[in-house]
């Protein structure tokens, strides 16, 4: 266990009483911990030998983060906004082209992107709003009006489209984070959130609602999981009836339509493999 780690569990267990007249220690190691998840040289969740896993002490340091700063107003042309100091002002804030050429990604004007949040090279970040803790990995889109919620992790080259949200969870400390693994595209106005996983190359269709509490179902073997997307999943929208009552009201649920291998993939358009 690292010093910083250590700093912050400790913490943790008395967090009721840290706030901004905290030991210097203590806001060293936060403000440690918030600029490395920034740069990315640490981010919350990782996957490790095949399983994901979280760094409860980078949660717990966010949460920290919120008490040991105060509340500041910022001014703008037609507006004013007021927020913790850590995070208000933003990721970019006094950025100049220097800043940008050596982070290598691109976003356009009003996406808000907060500090301690990671965004790789190459990714472009339509209006959209990226919240602390999210990692963004490189070329990845995040189209416009999409979400990236606190301590995402969104992989490499994925298509977040507009309208879409990916959950953030960031409490309790030791919950796996929403996870959008490499190469997924994920439809408009679609909803990923508490902690679910979307397996590696998988396409879902828009308008998809997936919660841990979402039967998946794999239309040809009958199998219902929860909470994880198989990678190379073909996903629509869909609802199963109540057996129970076969004539009231049925429930919302993902359909796995097919999977298809990663060799498939790669030949195939968004709009072929959503097709019957």
């Amino acid at each position: 266990m690292s010093d910083i780690e250590k700093i912050i569990n400790d913490a943790w267990e008395n967090k009721d009483q840290v706030s901004q007249n905290s030991d210097q220690a203590l806001k060293d190691a936060i403000n440690q911990v918030i600029s490395d998840l920034d740069s990315g040289k640490s981010r919350v969740a990782e996957k490790i030998d095949g399983e994901w896993l979280t760094h409860q002490h980078l949660k717990k340091a966010i949460m920290l983060s919120f008490r040991i700063h105060g509340m500041e107003t910022l001014a703008g042309p037609y507006s004013s906004w007021r927020d913790k100091s850590n995070i208000l002002k933003g990721k970019t804030a006094g950025w100049g082209d220097k800043e940008f050429e050596q982070a290598g990604f691109r976003m356009v004007p009003n996406s808000p992107v907060r500090k301690g949040s990671f965004i790789g090279k190459n990714v472009v970040l339509m209006p959209c709003f990226v919240n602390i803790g999210a990692y963004i990995d490189q070329g990845t889109m995040m189209d416009t009006f999409s979400r990236a919620g606190s301590c995402c992790q969104i992989g490499k080259n994925c298509h977040i489209s507009a309208g879409s949200g990916v959950g953030g969870v960031l409490e309790p400390a030791q919950a796996l984070p929403t996870v959008i693994e490499d190469n997924v595209f994920l439809g408009a106005m679609s909803e990923v959130v508490e902690g679910v996983i979307v397996g590696e190359g998988s396409v879902l269709s828009m308008g998809m609602y997936i919660g841990q509490s979402t039967k998946i179902v794999n239309r040809s073997t009958g199998e219902i999981i929860y909470g994880k997307i198989p990678p190379y999943s073909v996903v629509v929208p869909g609802t199963l009836p109540d057996k129970k009552n076969p004539s009231g009201p049925s429930l919302s649920c993902a359909i796995i339509i097919k999977q298809v291998d990663e060799k498939t993939r790669s030949k195939t358009s968004i709009n072929d493999l959503l097709r019957e």
